[in-house]
């Protein structure tokens, strides 16, 4: 299972950088999230494979006294609703879904049901340039490593 998603994740990330794409500059996001287990972070990058829709990968970490730690990783799809909602440049909406895998690494004294494995969902979320390079990012949804959202920046390289 562990190869198959990290060859998954090798596909995506190799095809979405050789996408050839007028706006194939990547976007580095980084920042915490909403969880009922310890405050998450995340680090993760997006690529735009084809006009108004990007690939990407994410890791994560999270951590929780008299529980434990999980590290997730990820890849995601995203659709871009601004050509759609005739945006300024400035702002970036999308909604779109991700698959990624969970471990979980427990404290001696938790006592429960999670286990490592894989996780779905999807999520809406935008972002807010305040030049060519430097934003704001807000996600909602889950399924991965998130239950509720994250909030962070984004850097254009």
């Amino acid at each position: 299972m562990k190869k198959t998603l990290l060859t998954l994740l090798f596909v995506v990330i190799t095809g979405a950088m050789f996408a050839q794409s007028p706006f194939s500059k990547p976007q580095i996001n980084a920042g915490v999230g909403i969880s009922s287990w310890g405050i998450p972070v995340y680090v993760g990058a997006d690529f735009e494979v084809y006009k108004d829709i990007t690939a990407g990968a994410e890791l994560s970490f999270r951590s929780k006294s008299d529980f434990g730690n999980v590290f997730g990783i990820s890849v995601n799809g995203n659709y871009h609703l601004n050509s759609i909602l005739d945006l300024p440049a400035e702002w970036d909406f999308y909604a779109g879904a991700n698959i990624g895998y969970l471990v979980w690494s427990y404290d001696n004294n938790f006592i429960g049901t999670k286990a490592s494995g894989l996780g779905i969902g999807g999520q809406i979320g935008g972002r807010y340039f305040f030049n060519e390079k430097f934003g704001l990012n807000l996600e909602f949804g889950g399924g991965n490593a998130f239950s509720g959202g994250k909030f962070g920046i984004t850097i254009r390289l």
